[in-house]
């Protein structure tokens, strides 16, 4: 839809009509946003891939605000029915299957760095998931006891966290950024990838398939 700069726009903290902690709108020409996504400065071209995914080929109406620091994407919102709408794709949860897979992921990984690297390096990459989880406002994920209960928790008999299709393509990056600073090249995907065998068959071809056709997909293939 549009890229815009910080002097371009206006953001206010807004508090949600139905949830405690306050969320962030950015207002541009009369027209508001909500926060669905945060990259630094040095991921723009990740940014910029699911800023066209969203608008080019799911029909969002997102703006990409580009920062010094970050870039950030902000998908549009109307504030007297914000507790209601989910036009845009917020509150709404992706699949279970696509949830419990990259928890599932991300379990396989960090057990990974733990075995071949060691406590220090396993040590890092929580404190590393977890700042970005943070970061990114995870729903669920409000502290570093939080990360360290998805780090331990079984996906399949317990109850995952509410996260949307953009939370998961965040988390897929994340983990594929860490695992390749921690091990110097991108091998460890095949070992996390097999995780997904604990899915049912069924769940295994729907995650698959989904992860084929996501922007994040093709850094896990």
């Amino acid at each position: 839809m549009f890229i815009l700069k910080r002097q371009d726009v206006e953001i206010k903290n807004v508090q949600h009509p139905s949830k405690e902690q306050p969320i962030p709108i950015l207002y541009y020409q009369g027209q508001t946003f909500r926060l669905l996504s945060v990259f630094t400065a040095a991921q723009e071209e990740e940014a910029m891939a699911l800023w066209r995914d969203l608008t080019d080929n799911r029909g969002k109406a997102c703006v990409l605000l580009e920062e010094p620091e970050r870039f950030s994407i902000w998908g549009k919102i109307r504030l007297d029915a914000l507790d209601q709408d989910t036009s845009q794709g917020t509150d709404q949860p992706a699949a279970q299957a696509l949830i419990q897979g990259c928890l599932l992921i991300l379990q396989a990984l960090f057990l990974d760095i733990e075995d071949l690297l060691g406590a220090k390096q396993a040590n890092l990459f929580e404190s590393e998931i977890s700042r970005a989880l943070m970061q990114w406002h995870f729903p669920q994920v409000p502290s570093e006891k939080a990360v360290k209960t998805l780090l331990t928790m079984d996906p399949l008999a317990t109850q995952v966290p509410p996260w949307e299709e953009h939370h998961l393509q965040r988390l897929l990056e994340e983990m594929h950024r860490l695992g390749k600073d921690a091990f110097g090249n991108a091998n460890f995907t095949e070992r996390s990838l097999e995780a997904l065998e604990d899915l049912s068959n069924s769940e295994q071809k729907q995650f698959t398939g989904w992860l084929s056709m996501s922007p994040s997909g093709k850094l896990w293939r």
